[in-house]
């Protein structure tokens, strides 16, 4: 649900990041609401796989390049949501330069777009902002701990710079920019290997393979489901007015990763072991959102329970990992009562 003057008027919609996890879900759930939608990705981390359901569709149209790289577009566009970025610690450690280009020169390019066009902006920020957090749950107004030189500080400070860009073009009245900062995020359609911990576990458990925790396992994060996500995102986008700050979106369930690899193996027909790996450098201890400020203002909240979406994310996986003899071998359980009385959230 979505509070405000609501605008439900089909519009053109560019998504950069397009091809993406995230982004991918979002095109689906435009084109659905009627918006002819611009698909802008330049196939770095994200798949074609993920958008080629669409490519016939009379609405969808695919543009590959890259945003640090200035983009022409010739037909009007109203909104544009920026989710171009790899997300996950390996892929965006990979190239940390470009990281940080795509964070910063990436944004300024389609913030200029969207001046240019007079279009609707929204990025898609990260609860990394907050880095390893000493105030939990984190709330918006909270600025964060992060370190400005460790491994992750190409993506952490490229998103706070990210941020700054869009609020002060907001505030020079040039752009109608909306931040939102992500927190976990899974379902169909990650990467199997992206590094994050619900993809690993999973893949791990599908394959046969022991699953590796980092750290203790004590450390929590909240998991919110893709569609809840980009319901969040298009929520944000439609309220008005302007809500003129950053919007935590998140599940604020919390969970160590010890009780979500002890989930997937509950539903996961593995006899893998648990084995514990070193906690990488500047690794939260502590992830949770307030969602305070969303629920107010966008009347939005997730309600896909963790076992339910992590039932339709191994589902996705069986079916998809290109290891066929393995996935044969592990097939989803279907009975997944013994974790049915987790919580949805832990509601702050």
């Amino acid at each position: 649900m979505q509070k405000g003057n609501l605008r439900e008027k089909a519009k053109t919609v560019l998504v950069a990041g397009g091809a993406g996890f995230v982004g991918s879900h979002l095109c689906d759930a435009l084109l659905a609401r009627g918006h002819p939608v611009i698909c802008v990705d330049s196939f770095i981390s994200g798949s074609r796989d993920n958008v080629r359901p669409l490519t016939n569709h009379p609405g969808f149209r695919l543009i590959e390049q890259d945003v640090c790289e200035f983009l022409e577009i010739d037909e009007p566009v109203d909104r544009i949501y920026n989710l171009a970025c790899a997300a996950s610690p390996p892929r965006y450690q990979a190239d940390p330069v470009h990281t940080m280009m795509t964070c910063v020169a990436g944004t300024g390019n389609l913030l200029a777009l969207a001046e240019q066009h007079k279009a609707s902006f929204l990025q898609a920020s990260t609860s990394e902002v907050y880095g390893d957090p000493v105030e939990h749950p984190q709330r918006e107004d909270y600025r964060g701990n992060v370190s400005c030189t460790g491994p992750r500080a190409c993506y952490d400070e490229g998103k706070r710079a990210a941020e700054a860009l869009c609020f002060d073009m907001l505030r020079a009245g040039r752009v109608d920019a909306r931040v939102a900062r992500i927190f976990n995020t899974y379902g169909p359609r990650m990467q199997a290997n992206d590094g994050r911990i619900v993809s690993n576990l999973i893949v791990q458990a599908l394959s046969g393979k022991p699953l590796t925790i980092y750290g203790s396992g004590m450390q929590t994060r909240s998991f919110c489901y893709v569609s809840d996500l980009v319901g969040g995102l298009m929520a944000l986008m439609d309220v008005e007015p302007n809500p003129r700050m950053p919007v935590n979106l998140g599940n604020p369930g919390e969970f160590s990763v010890n009780e979500v690899a002890e989930m997937i193996r509950s539903m996961v027909p593995t006899r893998s072991a648990i084995i514990y790996k070193p906690l990488p450098k500047d690794d939260p201890q502590r992830r949770r959102p307030d969602i305070s400020r969303a629920t107010e203002l966008l009347d939005w909240q997730p309600t896909v329970p963790l076992v339910e979406g992590l039932g339709n994310t191994i589902d996705w996986f069986a079916n998809n990992l290109s290891d066929r003899p393995q996935r044969r071998a592990a097939t989803p359980r279907r009975h997944r009562a013994t974790v049915a009385s987790q919580p949805v959230s832990a509601q702050s």
